[in-house]
């Protein structure tokens, strides 16, 4: 699994003009389900989100959690992290998951995250979505839970 993660004011999507989730200060989450992914990349990345420390502290230093601050997380799937442009002028999806799969797996993680004490607003899986957000900082960072970066 591949996820951005932006470190948000707040965020919100829509589908067919209709807004479906709306988070406050947060993080904004784009995920990508790979075709070799697992539960245990989802248990991964779900305890990774809520303790991952960008939030400032009083120092002004990196040094909080979602945890620490009340944050939410706003949830979108995103199997585009999967696409490939090294060749040619169009990417490739090869590496991403078939959709029953990425679906599980998606909502496995949201069921993760709350299971740690964070709430998660979502997308709708598969749905065309306008997303929103005012980036603070702008912080944003890149996981995989393969650990290749």
């Amino acid at each position: 699994m591949r996820v951005v993660i932006q470190r948000v004011l707040q965020a919100q999507v829509e589908v067919n003009g209709r807004m479906v989730g709306r988070i406050d200060k947060g993080f904004l989450v784009y995920l990508g389900v790979g075709k070799e992914d697992t539960i245990k990349d989802a248990e991964f990345l779900a305890e990774k989100l809520v303790n991952l420390r960008i939030f400032p502290d009083e120092a002004g230093k990196m040094n909080r959690s979602l945890l620490d601050v009340g944050g939410k997380i706003l949830l979108i799937s995103n199997f585009t992290l999967h696409g490939d442009c090294r060749k040619g002028r169009r990417p490739g999806f090869d590496a991403a998951a078939e959709p029953n799969l990425a679906n599980q797996l998606y909502e496995k993680v949201a069921d993760l995250i709350i299971e740690h004490g964070v709430a998660v607003e979502k997308g709708v899986f598969g749905e065309y979505m306008h997303v929103t957000s005012t980036n603070d900082g702008p912080v944003t960072f890149l996981l995989d839970s393969s650990r290749l970066f």
